[in-house]
């Protein structure tokens, strides 16, 4: 099974990174490194996060990693990232999917 980031994850890192950096450069770089890391070790356990509620048809789960939230789902060769949000972001406005 692998990891797989979907271009809305892998811009959302990035400006994770880049909101970040104005304050903090180094640890831009390594706090979007623990995200990469949290959403890698998911294949250690796919079904251990919880379903996000309303989104249990899609099979939607969210691991936290630090008030951030991994949202993806579990296919059967691999684990999808839908996005990766802030805190208080909308899991509505983000995922698009009702």
């Amino acid at each position: 099974m692998k990891v797989t980031l979907s271009t809305r994850a892998r811009h959302d890192l990035e400006g994770i990174r880049n909101y970040i950096e104005k304050d903090n450069p180094a640890r831009a770089i390594s706090f979007v490194n623990e995200l990469r890391d949290a959403a890698k070790r998911l294949i250690e356990m796919p079904r251990a996060f919880p379903l996000v509620p309303r989104y249990e048809p899609h099979g939607i789960r969210r691991r936290s990693h630090k008030g951030y939230g991994i949202l993806y789902s579990v296919e059967p060769d691999r684990i999808f990232i839908h996005r990766i949000i802030g805190p208080g972001q909308d899991y509505d406005a983000v995922l698009q999917l009702n």
